[in-house]
């Protein structure tokens, strides 16, 4: 396994990833960079969330950069805010010995006003969902005509949020020089329509081989019971946790918002994050999670893409997903940084068949919790 030195990382780069406790590249990132460090290509990259993507192509996106050119190079298409934010915090990080590289973050959901007068000043690198990004195209508030990168990042949930006709109008603005990486967990059809449109049919592609998706770091669990137990060994399971924090996954926006009155009346502080919530709620409550005034946010999957919460103890999969690869998409929300991490599945009797297919397809081990 070679080192970020001997794939080609610049010595300040390397600096800011120590510091984030980045120190072996993942398998994604052995992949990825010797190409994108040397290469000028389009690239198709298969990879779950958790795997270290962001710096997969945020590295070779900085090294890249010219920071005498006051002018948009790079353009990151993300499909939810939090995701957004996520990535520009971690160029920010990355950057931090790169000299002065200047990226924005713009999104539906915060005063469009601040964010064209953000744009005024001298920026490199564009994060941006794709419903604001063609608000401030039409406002002519943003200029992609100089751009030489442009990454689509979970380019799938892209496609599933409804947004394909805004990746269209977007990818014709950027029509000229520019090469485009696509990063995507599945390859559903619509994705590979538009590899087909707008990339070149000499694309790299890379798959993150599925054995190495899953974080060393998080240890898997599961406890058997019947349905009506549920509430009652989630409840004894939080409190064991004392002050530690965590995520609950529920398959619907429904069966959250009632999983949060269950555990609010068993005097447990939690809150809920789903599709229905406009964003100000959504901010509202995210912001008292991070601020610990929430000890447990009760996610549905589409919800929960992007968050991004330092020091979760725990993930709690209440209902199973139906996908295997939502099955690291939640798991990937502990155990971050090189910190130790619990994912923890709670199975009726007729479901101990999916853990072994999860074990099976995953690479990892599940043990069982004794009651």
């Amino acid at each position: 396994m070679a080192t970020f030195k001997e794939i080609g990382v610049s010595d300040q780069i390397i600096k800011a990833l120590l510091e984030l406790n980045i120190e072996v590249p993942s398998d994604i990132q052995q992949q990825v960079l010797p190409v994108l460090l040397k290469n000028k290509i389009d690239i198709i990259a298969q990879a779950q969330t958790g795997t270290g993507k962001t710096a997969a192509f945020a590295i070779p996106i900085l090294e890249q950069i010219d920071i005498s050119k006051p002018y948009i190079q790079t353009l990151i298409l993300s499909p939810t805010r939090e995701l957004g934010q996520q990535i520009g915090k971690q160029i920010f990080k990355m950057s931090k010995y790169s000299g002065k590289v200047f990226s924005e973050v713009v999104f539906g959901g915060e005063h469009i006003g601040k964010q064209m007068e953000r744009l005024q000043r001298p920026t490199h690198i564009l994060v941006a969902t794709p419903g604001r990004l063609i608000d401030l195209l039409q406002r002519k508030a943003v200029n992609l005509k100089n751009i030489t990168t442009l990454v689509l990042d979970e380019a799938d949930e892209m496609l599933n949020r409804g947004f394909r006709k805004e990746v269209d109008e977007i990818l014709l603005h950027t029509e000229g020089q520019r090469n485009t990486w696509l990063f995507s967990a599945t390859m559903p059809s619509g994705v590979l329509d538009l590899v087909k449109l707008y990339m070149s049919k000499d694309a790299l592609h890379i798959k993150s081989e599925k054995k190495k998706v899953i974080n060393p770091n998080i240890e898997h669990q599961y406890i058997m019971c019947e349905i009506e137990e549920k509430v009652t060994l989630l409840t004894q399971f939080i409190k064991d946790q004392g002050a530690a924090r965590g995520v609950v996954f529920c398959k619907t926006k429904a069966g959250a918002s009632k999983l949060v009155s269950q555990l609010v009346a068993k005097n447990i502080s939690a809150d809920a994050i789903h599709g229905d919530l406009l964003q100000k709620e959504r901010d509202k409550v995210m912001r008292a999670f991070k601020n610990k005034k929430v000890k447990v946010l009760i996610a549905t999957d589409v919800a929960a893409r992007g968050i991004d919460i330092e020091d979760l103890a725990y993930v709690i999969h209440y209902q199973l997903p139906e996908q295997l690869e939502n099955y690291t998409h939640r798991s990937g929300r502990t155990a971050r940084a090189g910190k130790k991490g619990l994912s923890v599945s709670f199975l009726l009797h007729n479901e101990i068949k999916k853990i072994r297919e999860l074990e099976a397809d995953l690479g990892i081990t599940f043990f069982k919790i004794k009651r």
